[in-house]
């Protein structure tokens, strides 16, 4: 088995982010020569998240706002009390995950014909990354 591992890093310019990465990863998985096997892309921080979804504006809103009414801006969670202020961007990140798994067939990404590969960020305006890791034959 054959690993190829990148780093993808990220300067974000607003508190949250949506970032679609999917031509970075289909990028990397051409770069790595695997024909057969799986992409591991892992937000390597604690206040984002990687997902698969559709890049249609709406549905980018409508999860902002979900996300935002099932883990508040401005609450005074607990962990503000640590003289932290962003602990509705841990359950955000909770709520969306931190990794995903991707199928590699035939030398690409294998996605379905809406899918796209996102990576999220809410707590920003500082340098972040994301691990991309690509195992296979």
């Amino acid at each position: 088995m054959t690993f190829h591992t990148e780093y993808l890093w990220f300067d974000t310019h607003q508190h949250r982010e949506f970032i679609n990465i999917t031509d970075k990863i289909i990028g990397i998985v051409e770069q790595s020569g695997i024909k057969e096997g799986m992409v591991l892309v892992s937000a390597m921080h604690i206040t984002a998240a990687v997902y698969v979804n559709d890049a249609e504006y709406g549905l980018l809103q409508d999860i902002e706002e979900w996300l935002q009414k099932m883990a508040p801006e401005g609450p005074d969670y607990f962990h503000h009390r640590t003289g932290e202020v962003n602990g509705d961007a841990h359950l955000k990140s909770l709520l969306m995950h931190h990794q995903i798994i991707l199928p590699v067939t035939n030398g690409r990404l294998d996605l379905g014909p809406w899918q796209q590969v996102y990576y999220a960020e809410f707590d920003g305006q500082r340098r972040k990354r994301v691990i991309v890791k690509v195992m296979g034959e």
